[in-house]
């Protein structure tokens, strides 16, 4: 499912919002995930998942056309973990 679908799908299932306010919505929504995690936080959300970050070291890395010897710079990659719930559904 891609971001239009979920608007369109939440719009359709509340007739008495408008599209615009449902973008809005899942725009905020979006951004506030992103918010916290750039600030280090966490995003939980029961029976879906967890939202963090992991720290990645620096590493040297190799360009796959080239071949090229590359530095990797150490970084913090987003990271999801399902709730109990999630992994219920999924494996029913």
């Amino acid at each position: 499912m891609i971001r239009s679908e979920l608007v369109q799908k939440i719009a359709d299932e509340n007739p008495d919002l408008a599209l615009r306010d449902v973008e809005a919505i899942i725009t905020t929504f979006f951004d506030e995930i992103s918010r916290r995690l750039s600030s280090g936080g966490r995003v939980e959300l029961r029976g879906f998942g967890a939202f963090s970050t992991r720290a990645r070291d620096a590493r040297t890395g190799r360009n796959p056309r080239t071949g090229e010897v590359v530095d990797v710079d150490a970084k913090r990659v987003p990271y999801f973990k399902p709730g109990k719930e999630m992994r219920l559904r999924l494996n029913v």
